[in-house]
Formats: structure tokens, C-alpha cells, sequence
């Protein structure tokens, strides 16, 4: 059974393989709404915007979102400032980091469920499990970021996560928090394959906001591939990479 529907901006799609598991995909729709209702800067009811405008206290915010701030505040450190959710006037945008934290947290809502074989995308962001409906390995394409409706590579997920970062869709919405005002132009696209789509959201952020040494920083990092698109059209991968591609 798979459904998309248009949430936080963007269309999400969740796919269960076997009978039918309506109940439990309008529980995760619903879900997002929350998120979308809790998180979005572009609510002026929302959770974030209130405490970005002062009304609520660090000590009485909601424990959800106490978590996606020290998820921020640790990705911030493990990443040398690279990803940051302060933006330069001083109120917080953690978008970087939300999709990521909704997707893992939806999936484990249909994990409790008792049900394994099924992928949960968000804006291109997905956290697969199990096998698709042909008791295969899901599929994944990333997508040319130059040529839309182009497929320029597709992977296999067994049980991770891929996110993908870029300017190419929603503009220049991710800057080096170490010189905000220099655009980041030579790297187009960044998908990054991670234990789960958490981590992987997380970090394909922030290896896009440093540029051409994104990749190297990947390299480096235990658990994470990625493959990076500059604007001239190369590409360059990580050592592990690999082992997930099928063409």
C-alpha cells in the first residue's frame, strides 16, 4: 500500500508492502502534520516561531523539540560549525535537521507496529526497510541536478537511510555558517547513505556547507558514503559508496 500526500511543504510518500495498513499510514500523516505544526517557521503558531519570538522559555519547550536542539547542538560540534541552526539575525531554523529527525521517527512508528518491509520519503529523503513488494532490496534514484526528471544514480537501501542536499530546487538555502555571506557554488548536489536517515540528513547539511571538502569529511566519518555533483558536472564518491550502486 503506498500513499503520497503534500506536507511541511513537500510530498511525502510512505509505501507498506502487504495487505492493506490504512490505520497506520493516516497515523503517520498525521504525524507530520504535528511536526509541520510544531516546527515550521512559517507558522506563526508554531513551537518554533513562538520561542524564536520569546514567548516561550528554553526550560518549557516541548521535549521534542529540547531534542531536535541537542541533536542541532552535537551535529554543530561533530561537524566543526559546519551545520548550524542559528541563522545571522540570531533566531533558529532547525529545517536542517527536522526532516531527518520526522522521517527516523515515522518509521519507527510503523516498526512498532510490528511491520518491517516498507520506506518512508520526504523530499527526496528516505529511510528504507526490509524488502519492497517484489521481496527485493528498495531502490533508490538520485536525481541529475541539472536535468530533473534525469536519474543519474540508483542504489540499493538495506535498512539505511540516503539524504540528498543542494541548491538546485529550493535555492540558496544552505550557507557556510563560517562565511555566510559567500555563496556556495561549485558543488550542486550531495546524497549521503547513513545508518539511518537521521544521521544521514544530518550530515549531507552540513558536507554541502563545506563545499568541495564535503566528501573528504564523509570519507572520514564512520558509517556514512556519499556522492558529490560540482557544477561542471563531475562526480566524486566515497570508497564505500560503491557497494551500493546498481547503476
Amino acid at each position: 500500500m503506498r500513499e503520497t500526500r503534500i506536507l511541511m511543504g513537500m510530498p511525502i510518500t510512505v509505501e507498506i508492502v502487504g495487505t492493506s495498513h490504512s490505520s497506520i499510514i493516516e497515523l503517520v500523516f498525521a504525524y507530520f502534520r504535528a511536526v509541520d505544526a510544531r516546527f515550521s517557521t512559517y507558522k506563526e503558531s508554531s513551537e518554533i516561531s513562538r520561542f524564536n519570538r520569546g514567548e516561550i522559555s528554553p526550560e518549557n519547550l516541548s521535549e521534542n523539540m529540547k531534542e531536535v536542539l541537542r541533536i542541532s547542538a552535537q551535529t554543530r560540534d561533530q561537524t566543526k560549525g559546519f551545520f548550524e541552526i542559528r541563522k545571522p539575525d540570531g533566531s533558529l531554523d532547525p529545517s536542517g535537521i527536522v526532516k531527518g529527525w520526522a522521517i527516523k521517527h515515522a518509521a519507527g512508528m510503523i516498526s512498532a507496529a510490528g511491520l518491517h518491509d516498507f520506506y518512508v520519503e520526504a523530499g527526496g529523503d528516505i529511510q528504507a526497510s526490509g524488502k519492497n513488494e517484489d521481496a527485493g532490496e528498495w531502490r533508490v534514484g538520485i536525481r541529475s541536478p541539472f536535468v530533473m526528471d534525469q536519474i543519474i544514480k540508483v542504489v540499493t537501501l538495506r535498512g539505511q537511510g540516503m539524504a540528498t542536499s543542494g541548491n538546485y530546487i529550493r535555492g540558496d538555502h544552505i550557507y557556510n555558517p563560517h562565511d555566510p555571506a559567500k555563496r556556495i557554488e561549485h558543488i550542486v548536489s550531495l546524497s549521503v547513505i547513513g545508518p539511518d536517515i537521521l544521521e544521514a540528513d544530518r550530515f549531507a547539511t552540513a558536507a554541502f556547507a563545506m563545499g568541495e571538502d564535503g566528501i573528504a569529511f564523509l570519507e572520514n566519518r564512520t558509517g556514512l558514503e556519499g556522492y558529490m555533483v560540482t557544477a561542471d558536472g563531475i562526480a566524486t564518491q566515497t570508497s564505500g559508496f560503491g557497494a551500493y550502486v546498481i547503476s
